[in-house]
C-alpha cells in the first residue's frame, strides 16, 4: 500500500548524509557524525545510535503557527533550550521514534524539564493545515507535550531550507531529512542528530539528547538514567521468546511452527481505519484455524505508543474481540528482530525461524493467505 508520509529508510539516509554534508559545507564546527565528545566508545561503536554532529551557529528563525493556530517563533523560547525536529505529519516509521525520544529526553531531566522547548516542524508539503498537526499530535499523545509548528508550503520551504533539510516525493512517499537539533538558550545551534529506524534504540537516544541539554542548562541538572548505550541485539524469529499479551497473559514468539506476525501500534488511528483492519484479520485467523495456514500473531510496538495502556484500551473500544493473540513489545527489540521499518508491517516466518516474506501495509484475505502460502 503506497500512502504519503510513509519513509523507506535507504532514501531518507540518502538524505541525512546529504544534509550532514551541506552543514559541513557551510562551516558548521564538528567532527562526524557519533564523534561528539561526552559519550563513551560503547555509544560511539553503536551503529543503531546517532550520538551527534556538533554544530556552531545561529539557528535560523522562523513564525510559524503551532497545533492549535496560535502564531510563534523561534526566538520567544531564547533561555530555554529546544530540541527541534522535522517530522512528516503523516509519518509512520520514523518520527514516531523521533517524538518518543524527545519526550522522554525532558523527562529525564526531572523538575529542569521546564527549561526545555519541545519544537517540530512539518515536513509534508502536502499536509500542511492546522488539522494535520493536530491529528499527528494527538494520536501521538503529544498535544500538550511540545508545538508541532506549520504553515504554507511556501513558509515551510524556507525554513527547511535555512537548516539544510532534503525532502523528496517519490510515487506519493514522502523522504526527508530525519533530523533533530539541540538549540541552546542563547539561540545557537548546538548539535545534529539523525534518527535511527531502530526501536530499542529510543531510550538510549532519549538519554543522549538528555546529557546534550543537561551541559547547556544552568547548574548542569542530573540526568535521571545512566545506562549502557551500547548496541541492543533484536530478537529475531529464531530465538524463542515471550511477550506480556494484550490486555492480559503471554504470547510466545519463535521457531516450531510457521507463523504470520502483524507489527501496529494504536497511533496508526490517525492515518488509517485501524479498527477496521484489526478486525477484517480475524477472517484470515479462523481460516488459518485448519492448520493449512500459518496461525497469526499481532504484536503492539509498545515504545512508540503514547501511554503503557494503549493498546488494551483501544481493542476494548472495538467493540468485538480479535480472534488472534495480540502482544506488546515493549523495548523494541522484537520489531528490530523481525526487520519493521513501517507501519503496519507484516512478516511470514518459517518453522525454522526464518523470514520468508515481509510486507508493509494492509492486505486482502486472499492476498495474505497467497503469501502466507510460502511458508
Amino acid at each position: 500500500m503506497s500512502r504519503r508520509g510513509r519513509f523507506r529508510a535507504a532514501a531518507a539516509w540518502r538524505l541525512a548524509l546529504t544534509m550532514v554534508a551541506l552543514l559541513l559545507a557551510a562551516g558548521c564546527s564538528g567532527a562526524a557524525a557519533g564523534q561528539a565528545a561526552g559519550p563513551g566508545s560503547a555509544a560511539a561503536a553503536n551503529p543503531e545510535l546517532d550520538t551527534g554532529t556538533p554544530l556552531s551557529a545561529p539557528a535560523p528563525g522562523f513564525r510559524l503557527v503551532n497545533q492549535f493556530g496560535q502564531a510563534m517563533s523561534l526566538s520567544q523560547f531564547r533561555g530555554k533550550a529546544v530540541i527541534l525536529a522535522f517530522n512528516d505529519s503523516e509519518c509512520t516509521t520514523m518520527c514516531p521514534l523521533t517524538t518518543a525520544a524527545m519526550v522522554e529526553a525532558k523527562q529525564l531531566l526531572g523538575p529542569a524539564g521546564t527549561q526545555v522547548q519541545l519544537l517540530g516542524v512539518n515536513a509534508n508539503p502536502d499536509a500542511v493545515s492546522i488539522h494535520d498537526v493536530m491529528a499527528f499530535s494527538q494520536t501521538h499523545g503529544m498535544v500538550n507535550k511540545w508545538d508541532f509548528l506549520t504553515g504554507s508550503r511556501g513558509q515551510l520551504k524556507r525554513v527547511w531550507r535555512a537548516y539544510h533539510i532534503a525532502l523528496q516525493i517519490e510515487h506519493g512517499e514522502i523522504d526527508h531529512t530525519p533530523a533533530l537539533m539541540v538549540i541552546d538558550p542563547q539561540g545557537r545551534e548546538r548539535m545534529l542528530y539523525l534518527t535511527q529506524m531502530y526501536y530499542a534504540g529510543v531510550g538510549q537516544q532519549a538519554q543522549v539528547l538528555a546529557h546534550e541539554v543537561s551541559r547547556m542548562l544552568p547548574g548542569h541538572p542530573a540526568v535521571a538514567r545512566h545506562e549502557s548505550l551500547g548496541f541492543i541485539s533484536g530478537t529475531g524469529p529464531k530465538s524463542p521468546v515471550t511477550l506480556p499479551g494484550v490486555p492480559d497473559g503471554s504470547v510466545s514468539l519463535g521457531p516450531g511452527r510457521p507463523r504470520l506476525v502483524m507489527f501496529f501500534a494504536t497511533w496508526l488511528s490517525g492515518t488509517t481505519d485501524l479498527g477496521h483492519h484489526l478486525l477484517a484479520l480475524n477472517r484470515y485467523a479462523e481460516a488459518a484455524r485448519g492448520g493449512r495456514l500459518p496461525g497469526l500473531t499481532a504484536v503492539d510496538l509498545a515504545a512508540t505508543e503514547p501511554s503503557p495502556g494503549a493498546a488494551a484500551a483501544y481493542l476494548k473500544r472495538l467493540g468485538r474481540p480479535l480472534a488472534y493473540p495480540v502482544a506488546r513489545d515493549d523495548t523494541g527489540r522484537v520489531a528490530d528482530g523481525y526487520g519493521v521499518q513501517d507501519q503496519p508491517w507484516l512478516v511470514l516466518v518459517s518453522a525454522a525461524g526464518k523470514i520468508v516474506w515481509k510486507h508493509h501495509g494492509w492486505l486482502g484475505l486472499s492476498a495474505l493467505k497467497k503469501a502466507a502460502g510460502q511458508a
